[in-house]
């Protein structure tokens, strides 16, 4: 059933016991299509970046996206963020297959921890609703083919939250290495770390947790753009601090070792108990490319290039990366187009993290890489610039990391 909140003719509040078939009557009377030029969302789970990053990006994703539902299991929190952004369909996880046949929306943006992703992304699929979903994909390789071919059996756009696609920062670096300038790159490192607070989600292995997932994935997904190629080895260690209660059951630090083809290697530590990084460089036969605050979202980046010994320095100011990617995803659905990171994208790099994983449990013994053939790589023609959103208050949701 859907959650409402009451209006004049006396719909119900959130948490009210009105009768599924009286809610479906509701629904089908009040149900509209989308207003031409226009994809409407539900965002399903209303954690800390939900809250601090996606529901206000649809402020500046306003052109061709309304937030128009939302999904979570407190309905404290439902009331509370369906008042602050004015939105009326406010969903339990359990209404949520009533929410996807109900007219009312177009696209899911999945939010959910990461072992939820397939099973809310899969039901949204087989109703016909395009879904965005966080990376990682999914947890296991297996769920990323069950959330490609449902998508693709349904006719539905599915799209995976790689926001850096998009941004400006990253994409410069892409066409600034693609133009020859620092020459062959030969080799990628990067570092990306926090220290994430104790009972953390990102340390709970049962919702697919650890460094390598929930930071890693940025620093395999930069070397795979930046080298336009796929790797077909990976070499990996990991460590946890003694004594530390957040890395009884996860990684605290996790380095590894991609093999490219072209005698290429890219390396990457991702940490959960050391100060704030995230920084990546690629260093070619003629010079090399920095970028600092590569991955992050609530900070400027700085470039530094050096080529022959001339170092040129670019500054990239704080923007709405996640309304990039709305924008980005809603005009794909309304030009029936294929997003750029697909399904295959997030496939590829769920595949690697599994390698990464399987090769640090193996005391480094190197693992083999099915490579998933692709040829589309974000480019310029993807960037999409919108101002930074001032920072939410949070409810019922709590930053992950020590520094916030």
């Amino acid at each position: 059933m859907t959650v409402r909140k009451k209006d004049p003719d006396g719909a119900s509040k959130p948490g009210s016991k009105t009768s599924e078939k009286a809610l479906e009557n509701a629904s089908e009377k009040t149900s509209q299509k989308a207003p031409p030029g226009m994809i409407r969302y539900a965002v399903v789970g209303l954690g800390y970046f939900a809250q601090n990053a996606v529901l206000p990006a649809f402020s500046h994703a306003s052109s061709n996206s309304r937030l128009a539902a939302l999904v979570s299991d407190d309905e404290e929190k439902l009331r509370e963020l369906g008042e602050k952004y004015g939105v009326e369909n406010l969903v339990t996880y359990s209404e949520f297959p009533q929410l996807l046949k109900s007219g009312e929306i177009d696209a899911a943006y999945i939010v959910l921890p990461n072992d939820m992703h397939r099973e809310y992304a899969v039901e949204a699929a087989k109703a016909g609703i395009h879904v965005l979903c966080e990376k990682p994909m999914a947890v296991l390789e297996r769920d990323c083919a069950e959330m490609i071919r449902v998508a693709n059996e349904h006719h539905a756009k599915l799209m995976i939250a790689y926001r850096l696609h998009m941004e400006e920062a990253n994409l410069r670096a892409i066409e600034e290495i693609d133009s020859g300038r620092i020459g062959e790159p030969r080799f990628f490192n990067s570092a990306f770390s926090m220290q994430v607070k104790d009972g953390n989600i990102r340390v709970q292995p049962e919702h697919g947790g650890g460094p390598v997932s929930d930071l890693g994935v940025y620093c395999i997904n930069a070397a795979r753009y930046l080298f336009q190629a796929e790797p077909y080895e990976v070499i990996a260690c990991a460590s946890s601090r003694a004594g530390d209660q957040r890395f009884e059951e996860v990684d605290e630090m996790v380095s590894a070792i991609l093999r490219f083809p072209g005698d290429r290697q890219a390396t990457f530590t991702c940490s959960f108990g050391a100060a704030d990084t995230s920084w990546f460089s690629v260093v070619g036969t003629k010079g090399n490319l920095c970028l600092d605050q590569a991955f992050d979202y609530s900070f400027p980046a700085s470039m530094e290039m050096t080529v022959d010994g001339k170092t040129r320095t670019k500054t990239f100011g704080k923007k709405d990366q996640v309304a990039g990617e709305i924008l980005y995803f809603s005009e794909c659905v309304l030009k029936d187009e294929e997003p750029e990171p697909s399904g295959l994208e997030g496939l590829a790099d769920v595949r690697i993290i599994n390698a990464v994983r399987e090769s640090a449990r193996n005391n480094g013994k190197p693992v083999r890489i099915e490579q998933v053939e692709k040829s589309a790589r974000p480019n310029m023609d993807m960037r999409k610039s919108r101002p930074p959103v001032t920072e939410p208050e949070l409810f019922h949701a709590q930053p992950p990391t020590q520094r916030d």
